[in-house]
């Protein structure tokens, strides 16, 4: 039988998975190889500056087109690209299906004849028909219609970066915004939801900030109340079990005795719909009472594991006022994230114009496609979109574990370093890139297909059978369960690697063993914990958006809330899964610590415990509870040993 191996907290430190460490490496320099690529073709260039229909890149000198009469132009003067038809919008495909021109200037007034277009031509040096239409030839040719803008002409402003000629008025978008908004039915409405996003913009501004200050204030709440917060959601959930079962019985008794007293009548459809409706409130009374009767066993049986969840939030809340720069954790990974999103974004767009110049045969235009081995490159692009994302991720997870492993494994609090957090960094920037990578590419290998069934399903929807439907829910649905599972083993794998430094799939094996030997621990940690968490990012979006209809209330320019609070409860929402999300890393993490610490320890001369003083009591209690439930005692009179070494798992 293979020695079990020991745990030896912070003692040994060295390089995990370098392996895969090259791999992200060289992947990252294939997705820089890509912008590159992407710059140097002139793709950036060709999205910034834009280009005509005929393949003209504005603002610059440009090469002949094979095939394409009106290419090869000069364009250094006319800088800016003016749509004929800016509002006709293919909202399937996403662009604009208008001829695009360079001009040199956007029109600034509304035209609204061929003679008004060929005044501003005049006047201003920019042409805004087709380059083959003589200026003088705008109000009298054939193919004005097609050549020509359509009329009338809105007024125009460039973009302040991307040289296009946009209209001031926005009206004309409606049927895009439609597209995405389902309440735009009309200009008005539009116009109304614009502005009084614009007018409560400092509102707007003032509640994601008190989102973000309940936020903080109710981390340190749930330290100090952690006890009457959890027993008071216990008993709320007890109490609705009981009052909706009780409930459920007296209708049916109500309804049954009503039914009763009508026996003697000749039957009639009301008296069968009040049979149907007695047996069916037998049925869910039933149904009720076997629910709240395995719930009050449940809590009967794992009272003393929600009592080990309430000495880990409290444990949490210290650990944070120990280490108050994991408060600021969530800023650094959103920051991360939006800067990477940006650049993936900006060289996304790029690739869009990357490719060769084709003249369309439908509309004699020309476009830029990629072919051949270029289109791999999108591929390659959006699998560094998921692997890149969820490395940044865990990279949080891993910096937060290892903070709270140093706070944990520390005996004298007053020895930590001086900056937990940033000791965790550079810990893991110099020993554990590769583990982070290797277990970040596992929830890339499972995030990929069930992106793909997703974008099937929504594509086929509408034409695919009953069956298949139901086939692709199930396979999207067992792939996000999957994730999830894989998400908090994962999790569990870095904190293994941050007490121990060994790789991944030594740590995840490690850690899957102290999950299973402390499986009913970790159902109560999760299910109480989650839902405690759960119901304060409610509270948060709640306090968050009365404290809107209130402040609202006093904008009386403006009447209609949706959008404004729409955009406050979101973001209140997200600040709120931020900060608590990193708050319940931390339980894990300290879950996991006190497992193995308990495992191996039995506070014996040599064996000290590692952990706090509120998880000693914890322990301590456990034993008496174990010597009240089991009297036996050993030879000497002392504490059972099974209740030290029975795999971690206390009463």
């Amino acid at each position: 039988m293979q020695k079990q191996r020991e745990w030896k907290p912070l003692e040994d430190r060295s390089c995990t998975d370098v392996p895969w460490l090259i791999i992200f490496t060289l992947f990252c320099v294939g997705m820089a190889g890509i912008a590159g690529f992407s710059i140097y073709t002139g793709a950036a260039s060709r999205l910034i500056s834009g280009y005509d229909s005929y393949g003209n890149t504005c603002g610059q000198k440009n090469s002949k087109i094979q095939g394409v009469e009106l290419s090869g132009r000069d364009q250094t003067d006319n800088k800016y690209v003016f749509f004929l038809d800016p509002c006709n919008i293919d909202i399937l495909n996403r662009k604009i299906k208008s001829m695009a021109l360079c001009v040199s200037r956007c029109p600034d007034r509304e035209l609204k004849t061929y003679t008004d277009i060929k005044k501003f031509a005049l006047q201003n040096g920019s042409e805004l028909c087709s380059y083959d239409i003589p200026v003088s030839k705008y109000p009298s040719h054939g193919e004005r219609s097609k050549k020509c803008p359509k009329l009338p002409v809105p007024p125009s402003k460039s973009l302040p970066v991307f040289h296009r000629c946009t209209p001031v008025d926005i009206s004309c978008y409606a049927q895009f915004a439609e597209a995405f908004v389902t309440f735009v039915s009309d200009n008005s409405m539009l116009h109304r939801v614009v502005a009084g996003v614009m007018a409560s913009k400092e509102i707007i501004m003032g509640l994601c900030v008190l989102a973000l200050v309940l936020s903080i204030i109710l981390m340190v709440v749930i330290r100090y109340i952690s006890v009457v917060l959890v027993w008071m959601l216990t008993a709320l959930v007890v109490l609705g079990s009981l009052g909706g079962t009780g409930v459920l019985w007296w209708l049916y008794v109500d309804h049954r005795t009503n039914l009763t007293d009508q026996t003697g009548t000749t039957p009639t459809p009301q008296q069968q719909v009040a049979t149907d409706n007695v047996q069916a409130l037998l049925v869910y009374a039933v149904i009720a009472t076997v629910f709240t009767v395995i719930l009050l066993l449940l809590l009967f049986f794992m009272r003393k594991r929600v009592a080990l969840t309430i000495t880990l939030f409290h444990v949490a809340g210290k650990v944070f006022t120990h280490l108050p720069l994991l408060a600021l954790q969530p800023f650094w990974t959103f920051l991360s994230l939006m800067l990477f999103w940006v650049s993936w974004l900006g060289v996304f767009l790029f690739l869009g114009t990357t490719g060769s110049p084709v003249q369309s045969e439908e509309t004699g235009l020309v476009e830029y496609r990629m072919s051949g081995p270029l289109q791999y490159m999108v591929w390659y692009h959006a699998v560094g979109l998921i692997w890149i994302s969820q490395f940044i991720l865990a990279c949080q997870q891993m910096t937060v574990a290892g903070a709270v492993v140093t706070y944990y494994f520390t005996r004298n609090k007053s020895q930590l370093p001086m900056t937990p957090i940033v000791s965790s960094m550079l810990r893991l920037a110099r020993y554990h890139l590769g583990t982070v990578a290797k277990g970040s590419f596992i929830i890339t290998l499972v995030e990929i297909p069930r992106l793909i069934l997703t974008y099937i399903h929504n594509q086929l929807k509408g034409k695919e059978n009953a069956c298949a439907r139901c086939m692709l829910k199930a396979c999207i649905c067992c792939l996000w369960c999957l994730k999830k599972c894989l998400t908090y083993l994962n999790q569990n794998a870095y904190t293994a690697t941050a007490i121990n430094s060994t790789g991944f799939c030594t740590s995840a094996c490690d850690a899957f063993v102290i999950l299973v030997e402390n499986a009913l621990r970790v159902a109560t940690i999760n299910t109480v914990g989650d839902f405690v968490l759960f119901l304060g990012k409610v509270l948060i979006v709640s306090c968050t958006a009365f404290v809107g209809v209130l402040s609202l209330n006093y904008q009386r320019d403006y009447t209609v809330w949706v959008l404004p609070l729409l955009i406050v409860c979101l973001f209140s929402w997200l600040v709120a899964h931020c900060f608590l999300s990193v708050f319940e890393i931390v339980v894990d993490v300290l879950f996991l610590c006190f497992a193995v610490d308990t495992k191996h320890n039995d506070g014996s001369p040599g064996r000290e415990f590692y952990m706090d003083k509120a998880l000693m009591e914890f322990v301590e209690n456990s034993k008496k509870m174990a010597r009240r439930d089991r009297p036996e005692t050993d030879g000497d009179g002392g504490e059972m040993k099974p209740t030290t070494h029975g795999g971690g798992t206390f009463a």
